[in-house]
């Protein structure tokens, strides 16, 4: 089967943009292929070592290089996991959470104590994710601007134990009003999901350059936002689920370009790509080039794209 084919079939004006920002065979036969599923062993209700133990009796486990609590699974020869079969999922021992969706907490490091903003949670496995990391301790403020989104968000965190996040359903852009108030901001924003193609190819068949636009000034708006929220000395990271440079390296500059914002080269061991310095006739800061850019053949995972952002003290 010809991934390059399919993808023309699904959506014409899909295959011709991103096939100019990656026409390898492996790019758009590992876009065509179903992901990789992968868990994240939570630390906040049970030891790492034990909840493995049990699962390894079970499933055939890979370690995440990338995130020590992170798997890889499957059933013994193949076929997918049904979570809502494991007692594990049940219980909050383990969350489910794309590979590469663990590397934004990862990259923003928050600690014991702090103060941190989610700007756009839901449905909530970056939240716990940063909540294990800070062992419970300290204040997270977990948005979402929907409300039937944020309730999903209180249900996962509650079956994972979070005691310290408070959820608000908010406009993410409300927050800039609390000027240099957090320790950390994490703004794994909404965007146009092409990384998400390999779940369901929905993704592909919907997409449209309408969408890309659209959320490109979204971005902009809680990336402006997310950073005026952030203490000086702070740290905001950037994600996304996509490969657009619009709403990556773009965005990302528009911030560069308005603020005294640093970029921070990101280092851990994921493979990625160079980043895109210039779009459609438009020339980005060469600062860019430390941000993370994954394509889904790079690690064999959703594509996904991020920055680690420093305000000056």
């Amino acid at each position: 089967m010809n991934a390059k084919e399919e993808f023309k079939k699904m959506n014409r004006a899909f295959y011709e943009r991103y096939s100019r920002l990656d026409d390898s065979d492996d790019f758009w036969a590992y876009l065509f292929k179903p992901v990789r599923q992968s868990i994240r062993i939570n630390t906040l209700k049970a030891p790492l070592e034990l909840v493995l133990e049990r699962l390894s009796e079970r499933y055939e486990l890979e370690p995440v290089p990338w995130v020590r609590e992170g798997f890889f699974i499957r059933p013994p020869g193949g076929g997918t996991v049904n979570f809502g079969e494991m007692p594990e999922y049940s219980l909050g021992l383990v969350i489910p959470q794309e590979a590469s969706s663990m590397i934004p907490p990862v990259v923003l490091e928050p600690k014991p104590g702090e103060l941190i903003l989610d700007m756009a949670a839901a449905p909530g496995s970056k939240t716990t994710q940063i909540a294990q990391y800070m062992e419970n301790e300290g204040c997270i403020i977990a948005n979402d601007a929907k409300r039937d989104r944020a309730n999903i968000l209180i249900a996962n965190l509650n079956r994972a134990g979070v005691l310290i996040a408070k959820v608000t359903v908010r406009d993410g852009a409300y927050f800039g009003r609390y000027e240099n108030t957090f320790d950390r901001v994490l703004l794994d924003a909404p965007c146009s999901s092409v990384g998400m193609v390999r779940k369901n190819f929905k993704f592909a068949y919907t997409w449209s350059i309408h969408k890309v636009l659209y959320h490109t000034r979204i971005q902009r708006k809680l990336i402006l936002a997310a950073y005026r929220a952030l203490k000086p000395g702070g740290v905001l990271v950037y994600s996304t689920c996509t490969v657009d440079p619009l709403e990556n390296e773009a965005v990302v500059d528009f911030l560069l370009q308005r603020t005294d914002a640093k970029l921070e080269k990101i280092k851990l061991p994921v493979k990625g790509r160079e980043p895109i310095l210039e779009w459609e006739g438009r020339e980005f800061s060469p600062e860019v080039k430390k941000t993370l850019r994954i394509h889904p053949q790079d690690n064999d995972t959703e594509a996904f794209f991020v920055a680690k952002i420093r305000k000056p003290r």
